[in-house]
């Protein structure tokens, strides 16, 4: 699929992600701390984000209903956080495989780059993070794990920022913010022929 059709917010249910202890910084040093205290603390803390191509299309997922913020929102492929010693590029190839049922895949570092975003209900996602980028053969299919992703696209770099620019509360803040600031580190020439084109309603996506 190549559009953003029938994409809909549903009411966020109640839940709350496994707690794990994942690197964040607390008076100045890096410490384990567990996930929920970080985000509600808006702690620095390491994450990793993943997207993945396929030709000249991108993977988007919609995040599971159960997530701990941001639930039904779409976000890029994987978006997480390494645990507490576990190197950047283990955590991509891990999260691929159990989010998405990706394997075999490898991971290429595009940036690094820090942002501070409000995710709703008191928490808030302050990321230092590694970027990697995913070139995927025709054909592959993701398998997501439904307790981690309701829905999975692929769509255009075009089709995408011409919906983010139209209902950017469907997406979540750290897409927003890739897209706007960091899309030529992370695409490189495919961000620049996307840049040049209008950007048109999101009609056109349906």
């Amino acid at each position: 699929m190549n559009g953003l059709d029938h994409m809909s917010l549903s009411d966020p249910s109640a839940g709350a992600d496994q707690a794990v202890m994942i690197a964040a910084w607390v008076d100045g040093a890096l410490r384990p701390v567990e996930k929920l205290e970080v985000h509600r603390r808006g702690l620095r803390h390491k994450a990793v984000s993943v997207f993945v191509m396929r030709g000249g299309e991108t993977l988007i997922q919609r995040r599971a209903l159960g997530k701990y913020h941001t639930p039904g929102l779409w976000a890029n492929a994987c978006c997480t956080h390494p645990y507490w010693g576990e190197t950047a590029v283990d955590c991509a190839l891990r999260r691929l495989r159990e989010e998405l049922g990706l394997v075999g895949l490898v991971p290429r570092h595009r940036d690094r780059v820090e942002y501070r975003a409000d995710v709703g209900g008191g928490l808030t996602e302050h990321e230092l993070v590694d970027i990697f980028l995913v070139n995927a053969p025709e054909g592959c299919e993701p398998e997501p794990d439904p307790a981690e992703v309701m829905e999975v696209r692929w769509i255009g770099l075009d089709a995408l920022c011409r919906a983010l620019a139209e209902e950017p509360k469907r997406f979540t803040p750290w897409l927003r913010i890739y897209l706007d600031r960091h899309s030529q580190s992370i695409f490189g020439a495919e961000a620049e022929s996307v840049a040049m084109q209008p950007v048109s309603s999101a009609r056109d996506l349906r």
